[in-house]
């Protein structure tokens, strides 16, 4: 059965003008773009979003970060589309991550590492709830 997932096209990748490049990479890998908006964030959403982080000391570095210009945020489904998404991306440090990933393609860093995706179903139901109107998930 399919699952869903949420990724976030960060800002880095789209100030580089990777988005298209990194959404081939998502269809050609199986995904179907349940719904897709593009967003300029305030640091009070990122905060929110990134609530479960914020006793950690990149908290702050990275609400500003994600705030720092447009990024696309995404639902995306195929089956084990969780497990699928992270492989993907490959490592949170671009350094460590395998060839042909999307950050061994595209990131420049640990913190501006091109994309973002849940890590579990538990996360995937808050981020997609998060950012996503029942109504824009069809």
């Amino acid at each position: 059965m399919a699952q869903r997932t949420f990724s976030i096209i960060k800002p880095d990748a789209v100030r580089k003008g990777h988005t298209g490049a990194i959404l081939a990479e998502i269809e050609k890998a199986g995904f179907k773009i349940v719904s897709i908006k593009k967003a300029a964030i305030s640091v009070e959403q990122a905060k929110g979003f990134y609530y479960v982080h914020k006793e950690r000391p990149f908290f702050n570095d990275l609400c500003a970060f994600m705030s720092s210009g447009p990024l696309f945020l995404m639902v995306l489904e195929k089956d084990n589309a969780i497990a699928d998404l992270r492989k993907l991306m490959g490592a949170t440090n671009p350094a460590n991550a395998e060839e042909g990933t999307i950050r061994k393609k595209f990131a420049g860093s640990i913190q501006e590492n091109a994309i973002h995706g849940s890590d579990g179903e538990d996360t995937a139901a808050f981020e997609i709830g998060y950012w996503f109107a029942g109504c824009e998930l069809i």
